[in-house]
């Protein structure tokens, strides 16, 4: 499974990108997590509010940082 945390770096993109690490640490699933900065790959998948998590290309969520409890709860429907 390949995770993605879409955005150009800003406070809130890095935030999206602990707590994604922080969820797959703590599932145990087997996944790699992937920072996408380049703003035309971004707009590529449908995303122009930043940050956007998305799981095996599809987008979860946009235009916010997700709680961990969510990104657990995609974990578990994925696996």
């Amino acid at each position: 499974m390949i995770i993605s945390v879409l955005g150009p770096g800003c406070p809130k993109c890095s935030e999206a990108e602990k707590i994604v690490r922080a969820a797959v640490a703590e599932s145990g699933v087997d996944a790699q997590v992937e920072k996408v900065t380049d703003f035309q790959k971004i707009a590529a998948m449908g995303v122009f509010s930043t940050p956007a998590v998305a799981l095996d290309g599809k987008v979860m969520c946009t235009g916010r940082a997700p709680a961990k409890s969510e990104v657990l709860a995609w974990l578990a429907s994925q696996s």
